[in-house]
C-alpha cells in the first residue's frame, strides 16, 4: 500500500539556513560582561511590536537577532527590512533566512511601511533589505517606491537606506540615489581577506566602488558604512579599510562586535575590548570621517536618528572651518 503524506496539514518546517545545515558545529565563546543586554519587555516595546505586526512588516531587528532590539523598540525605533525575509546570499555571519525568495515584490509594502512610520511618529527611519539577486534590479525600484511613499505621508521624516551591493545590476544604484534618501548606507562588513569565508557572495572592491559612486551621483548625500570586528581580522587590515573608505569619501563609519547567531555560523575569533573600540574611533576620526560610532554593541541603525543629527552638525562645523 502506498502512503501519501499530506504536507499541507503538517508541513515540514523549512530550514532557516539550509546551506549551513551540514557544517560542523563551531565553539561558542562565553560573552564578556560588557556585551550583555537586558531582555526586551517594556509597554512601548510591545506597542512597537504590535504596529509592526499589524502592518505585516519584517524588521532586521528581529530577523538578524539584534542585541539592541529591547532598547530601540522601547523608543519606537525599528529598522524595516523590505523585499521579504529570505536572502539569496549565504553570508557566514548572518542570521537572516536564506533560500529562494517568493518571486516578485509586494507592491503594497511601500504603503504599509509608510503607514508604520507615521504611526510610530519616526523622525528618522532606516530601511534595509535582504539581497534579491533574483530580481533584475536587485530591488532598487522597490527601495525608491518605499522612499517616496514615506515622503508622501511623513515629509518631515529623514530616511536612511541600508542597501545590498546591487552586484551585476547595472543602473540599480542610480535608481535609489535618484529617490533622494538622506543617508546612503552600505556595509562592507569585514576586511577583504575574510570575504571568501565571511561574505562569499560579495566583492570588497565592488562595495567600495558602490559607495564612491553615490558621492559622484550626489555629492551632498551622506554616505555610511559599517564593519564587524572579532571575525579574525588584523588591526592593520581595519586601518587600511578606513583609508579605503576615506578614498571613497564616506562620511560615517560604524564598528561593532561580531556575535555568532548559532554554532553553524562563523565562529567569534575574539571579543574586542571596549578600549580597543575607543582606539578605532580615535584613529578613524583622525583620518577624516565626519562621524564614527565604535563600541561592542554598535550596529548600523543603532541610534541612527541621533547620529544623523550629529552628522549634519559635523558637516556644518567642518564647512565653517574650511
Amino acid at each position: 500500500m502506498t502512503v501519501v503524506l499530506d504536507l499541507t496539514k503538517n508541513p515540514r518546517p523549512a530550514l532557516r539556513h539550509p546551506e549551513k545545515a551540514h557544517r560542523p558545529d563551531t565553539e561558542v565563546l562565553k560573552k564578556p560582561d560588557w556585551i550583555r543586554v537586558r531582555a526586551p519587555g517594556s509597554p512601548v516595546y510591545r506597542e512597537t511590536q504590535d504596529i509592526v505586526r499589524e502592518n505585516k512588516l519584517v524588521t532586521v531587528c528581529e530577523e538578524a537577532g539584534c542585541p539592541n532590539i529591547g532598547e530601540c523598540w522601547s523608543k519606537k525605533h525599528a529598522t524595516f527590512m523590505i523585499l521579504g525575509d529570505t536572502c539569496t546570499r549565504a553570508c557566514a555571519f548572518c542570521n537572516v533566512r536564506t533560500g529562494l525568495p517568493t518571486p516578485g515584490v509586494d507592491a503594497d509594502e511601500p504603503r504599509r511601511v509608510a503607514d508604520a512610520v507615521a504611526k510610530l511618529s519616526l523622525h528618522h527611519v532606516v530601511i534595509t533589505s535582504v539581497d534579491r539577486d533574483d530580481l533584475d534590479d536587485g530591488g532598487a525600484q522597490h527601495f525608491a517606491n518605499v522612499i517616496r511613499a514615506i515622503r508622501e505621508v511623513s515629509p518631515q521624516t529623514t530616511i536612511e537606506v541600508l542597501t545590498p551591493d546591487f552586484l551585476r545590476k547595472p543602473g540599480a544604484l542610480e535608481v535609489v540615489v535618484e529617490a533622494k534618501p538622506d543617508v546612503f548606507n552600505h556595509n562592507l562588513e569585514t576586511v577583504p581577506s575574510l570575504y571568501l569565508t565571511v561574505r562569499p557572495g560579495a566583492r570588497y572592491f565592488h562595495s567600495m566602488r558602490l559607495l564612491q559612486r553615490v558621492k559622484e551621483l550626489d555629492p551632498t548625500m551622506f554616505t555610511k558604512s559599517g564593519i564587524m570586528v572579532g571575525l579574525g581580522e588584523e588591526r592593520n587590515e581595519v586601518l587600511q579599510l578606513m583609508d579605503d573608505l576615506r578614498s571613497a569619501d564616506v562620511d560615517f563609519l560604524t564598528i561593532g562586535q561580531y556575535l555568532q547567531p548559532t554554532r553553524k555560523h562563523h565562529a567569534v575569533a575574539r571579543f574586542v575590548e571596549p578600549a580597543e573600540f575607543k582606539g578605532f574611533e580615535t584613529v578613524a576620526l583622525s583620518k577624516g570621517f565626519l562621524m564614527v560610532s565604535a563600541s561592542p554593541l554598535t550596529r548600523s541603525s543603532h541610534h541612527a536618528g541621533e547620529d544623523f543629527a550629529r552628522l549634519k552638525a559635523a558637516r556644518a562645523a567642518r564647512a565653517t572651518v574650511e
